[in-house]
């Protein structure tokens, strides 16, 4: 296995380097986004961890650059803007998964293999094996196993984090679930944060399902309250 590690500290990247290779993976270090970025042109890699903070492009961009070009390498964010909206943030630049530093090193190499078998796992799957989290919404196949929704010949591999959302929406199908409820139950954030990552997620996820996102049918806003899934999947 081969991770990709984007941090500028020098101590902190060869630590994390040092251990990634004790656990048997090949680990590469790269200081700064635009290096990354060059690395991942050039070769494969099976998980990156990525700083947020660093000279030039941040981790958010680095992200959302691999994402907007249909890399969906696994992401465990690594930040010390502990805030709930940049966890979010990271969310939405593409990221499957975040610490906050200091964070605990075994639960760092838990994560990372965490992330890679569930992407080997999918990749590996055979098209015709029977999964009981596919649902059809409005004629969009959603594949919650796999990460993918499809409509006709075409293919969007969904992030983990839609996943979640679309999941929690549809366990409480034609009920109204508050921005508040997504935050702690989607994403297992307590504090009080700006939700309007939230509703830029709805926003991407109505572009995924309704004929006419801008007129929303399926992914209805509930006023004053958040959201409701309206068609039974």
């Amino acid at each position: 296995m081969k991770v990709l590690i984007v941090e500028d500290e020098f101590s902190l990247a060869e630590g994390l380097r040092f251990n990634f290779d004790a656990e048997g993976y090949a680990a590469d270090v790269a200081a700064t986004g635009e290096v990354a970025l060059e690395r991942l042109n050039e070769s494969k890699y099976d998980a990156i961890v990525l700083d947020v903070m660093m000279p030039g492009k941040s981790g958010f961009e680095v992200a959302a650059d691999l994402r907007e070009r249909g890399d969906y390498t696994p992401i465990l964010m690594l930040t010390a803007l502990g805030r709930p909206e940049d966890v979010l943030l990271g969310f939405e630049s593409g990221a499957d998964d975040y610490l906050t530093k200091p964070f605990d090193l075994n639960i760092l190499l838990v994560r990372v293999s965490g992330l890679i078998r569930r992407d080997s796992w999918s990749r590996s799957k055979p098209s015709n094996a029977r999964n009981a989290n596919i649902f059809d919404i409005n004629g969009r196949k959603i594949d919650l196993e796999n990460l993918t929704l499809s409509k006709g010949d075409e293919v969007i591999r969904l992030t983990l984090m839609e996943a979640k959302l679309i999941e929690y929406l549809i366990a409480n199908i034609g009920k109204p679930v508050s921005r508040k409820s997504i935050l702690e139950d989607v994403w297992q954030l307590q504090e009080d944060t700006d939700t309007r990552a939230i509703d830029n997620f709805i926003v991407r996820l109505r572009r995924y399902v309704e004929d006419e996102p801008n007129n929303p049918k399926i992914v209805e806003t509930v006023r004053g309250v958040g959201y409701r899934l309206n068609q039974t999947p």
